[in-house]
Order: structure tokens, then C-alpha cells, then sequence
């Protein structure tokens, strides 16, 4: 696993076959792996062929990496409709339309219709030693927690889905390195050239803590349209910048290192808005990430409210001020919305209001602004009163 051996490989003149391996515990894809997915487009460009394992066998065993305990497996539905959700997302990167240079697998095709002797064979003479090695084993036996069988056997099974898709090159996150040397392994058991191993670093979310996650909501969503990414990349923690410039933009080397300069720097809220606006860019385009950079300068720095906000039609009349957030919010829960308005974070025509049984007026041809939380904007005004 060396850059000659990546080297010598691109020199073969053959056409690679690169294992793009997913696990779907969540129909989603957020930037940490979007940086693979570049590099695989790269790849695609010159000719080469991205394998996009989709891991409906493994799903249900559950991958321990990143977890510091076991979880529940998902059900063969929800694993098949986030399946789908994954392949329209990597869309948005890969070239999916060319049979040339992107194909779709599962990891069902061998597991489902492999016996016990099959997998005692290929897994004789690996030893528990080495499967405990790994670190978060280590970390889990230290604080004291269980570790399923399954989850051990999980690398193994990874390991050998580089055999059955006859893998040249896979580009991983760090965390994915062992699961994958042993993919490395059982080649070389199988009398075949082993896979390369690319890794790409792995930076904390959005909450300075642990890696991008759904469940700990601290990421940025590939998804996530322009105003939405703008704003969760305003909200990184100072420390982070550098990381995420480095490994989620286009930006060159030279423009980061002047962002970051503690001296000379234009100072982190800048280079804050110098990292959202690469990242739409990078993303929707220039033209949106220069909107996106407009409209923040213009609501946080000059305290406009936004012309574009979401127009809201009620009633005319009295209305409870809880009941209209739970209108605007109805993703939200009513406790949320009222701890909200307790700690100041609701504002109706620019006075904050902190009384979750405060009512608001609405009449004939007037427009009321409210705001919620830091970049939630809204307009209301009488109408019909259906939205």
C-alpha cells in the first residue's frame, strides 16, 4: 500500500475496477464522502470503471467503526429504499449514466447464497489477535463494553467483496483502512494482485466532536441546497477552518493559507465566509454562491431582513405566537418551539418576544417579519389562512 504501487498501477494501461463500498444505514450522503467521490469522478474521467458496492448483506451485521456499542439492524426495506437514495445522491458526482464507467452491486449477489463452509474456509487462519487489534475493539474493551461476533466476522466479509468484484484500487476514509487490508489479504490468499489502498483524512463535523453524522446531526448534507450549506458552514467552529478548506474546496493552497494567517488573515468570520461560499460554488455554482455570500452580508452584516423570506398566509386576527411557530416550524416539537422563545430566539418585527403565550396580530394588507433562531426568517400576512 504505497504511492509506487498506486503509481505502477495507473501505468498498467488496463482498465481499473475501483470498489466504491456503502453501507446504507441512512438514505444520505454528506461532504466526508463526497471527498471519495471526487476522486472517483477523476478516476472515471480517464476511463476506469467505479464498482458501487452496495452493502445490503453487511448492513444488517453493522460495521462497528465510529460506534462505541452495538446497534439494531435495519430492516431488507429500509436498507433497499436508502439503497435508492444513495444512488440518485452519488449522481450529483459520479457519471451513473455510462455502463463504461459506473455499475451497481450488492454484496447479496455472493453472501446470500454462500454456505457456512464456504465462509469457514476463506476465514481459516485468521486469528482473534488480529481481529481485536483494531482500535475501536481496543476502545470498546477499555470503557468496558461488548463485542458482538458479528461485529468481528464484519471486516472479513468487507475483505472479501474486494475478491468477488476483482477490485484494483478502493479510496476510503482512514477509518475504513483495516476493513479493507483485509480485502488486501484474502486477494493474496485468492492468487490475485492486491487492491490498492487509498485513504483520505477525516475531519470532525460541524460540532468540533466527532466525524460528519445523521444521528449527531453536525454535518453538511451533498443534498442541502445553497442557502442551507451556506449556513451550516457559517457555524464551524474557528479551529476546524483550515481542515475544511483544505479538504472540502477547490480553493488553492496560496488563498487558504491567506484566509488562515492568524496575523495578516482577514479574521475567521471571513474565512468562514470565504469556506461557504467555495462550497456552494463547488456545489450549485458561482452564480448561487455569490447570492448566497449577498444575501448573508446583507442580513448579518447591514441587518436587512430578507426580501426572499417564506410568505406565510393566516388569518386576519389575533393568533398565538407558539401556534404560528408551530405552523412555520411543523417539523419541530412544541417544547422545542417554546424553549426557543424562552431564550430570546424569536423576534416579531425586530423585538425579541419571550412570552410562549404572546399572541400576534395580523391585518389587512400589512406583512409582520418574524425571525427564528440565528437564519430562520419568515413574512406573514392576512389571506386565506391555508399556506
Amino acid at each position: 500500500m504505497s504511492l509506487e504501487e498506486f503509481r505502477l498501477l495507473l501505468d498498467s494501461g488496463r482498465k481499473l475496477r475501483i470498489k466504491f463500498g456503502a453501507d446504507v444505514t441512512a438514505g444520505f450522503l454528506h461532504l466526508g464522502h463526497a471527498v471519495n467521490l471526487w476522486m472517483m469522478r477523476e478516476m472515471q474521467e480517464r476511463g476506469h470503471l467505479v464498482q458501487f458496492l452496495i452493502g445490503d448483506f453487511t448492513t444488517r451485521i453493522g460495521d462497528p467503526t465510529g460506534r462505541s456499542g452495538a446497534r439494531i439492524p435495519p430492516s431488507r426495506e429500509s436498507v433497499e429504499r436508502d439503497a435508492e437514495a444513495f444512488i440518485r445522491q452519488i449522481g450529483g458526482v459520479l457519471i451513473t449514466d455510462d455502463p463504461e464507467v459506473f455499475e451497481v452491486r450488492r454484496n447479496s449477489e455472493w453472501w446470500d447464497r454462500r454456505g457456512l463452509g464456504d465462509f469457514l474456509g476463506f476465514a481459516g487462519g485468521l486469528t482473534t489477535r488480529r481481529l481485536l487489534s483494531r482500535d475501536m475493539f481496543r476502545a470498546r474493551e477499555a470503557a468496558g463494553g461488548e463485542i458482538r461476533l458479528d461485529e468481528m466476522i464484519y471486516p472479513l466479509l468487507q475483505g472479501w467483496d474486494s475478491v468477488e468484484l476483482g477490485s484494483d484500487l478502493t479510496i476510503v476514509g482512514s477509518d475504513q483502512l483495516f476493513n479493507e487490508s483485509m480485502g488486501r489479504l484474502f486477494q493474496e490468499r485468492s492468487g490475485r494482485d492486491p487492491q490498492v489502498i487509498i485513504t483520505t483524512r477525516i475531519t470532525p463535523g460541524l460540532d468540533g466532536k466527532a466525524k460528519q453524522s445523521k444521528s449527531l446531526g453536525n454535518y453538511i448534507a451533498i443534498s442541502d441546497g445553497p442557502r442551507e450549506m451556506f449556513g451550516k458552514a457559517m457555524s464551524l467552529p474557528d479551529a476546524l477552518l483550515r481542515g475544511w478548506l483544505e479538504v472540502y474546496t477547490l480553493l488553492p493552497m496560496g488563498e487558504i493559507d491567506s484566509l488562515c494567517d492568524p496575523s495578516s488573515g482577514p479574521g475567521p468570520r471571513a474565512a468562514k465566509i470565504g469556506l461557504a461560499g467555495a462550497l456552494v460554488e463547488r456545489w450549485w455554482g458561482r452564480e448561487a454562491a455569490l447570492a448566497e455570500v449577498d444575501w448573508f452580508e446583507s442580513t448579518f452584516s447591514r441587518r436587512e431582513f430578507p426580501a426572499d423570506a417564506p410568505l406565510l398566509e393566516v388569518e386576519v386576527g389575533s393568533h398565538g405566537l407558539l401556534e404560528l411557530l408551530a405552523r412555520l416550524r411543523p417539523g419541530d416539537s412544541r417544547s422545542a418551539l417554546r424553549r426557543l422563545i424562552l431564550e430570546g430566539g424569536v423576534g416579531v418585527e425586530g423585538r425579541v418576544e419571550k412570552d410562549p403565550s404572546g399572541t400576534v396580530t395580523v391585518e389587512v394588507g400589512r406583512i409582520i417579519r418574524l425571525r427564528l433562531g440565528k437564519r430562520g426568517f419568515y413574512r406573514l400576512r392576512a389571506g386565506s389562512g391555508r399556506g
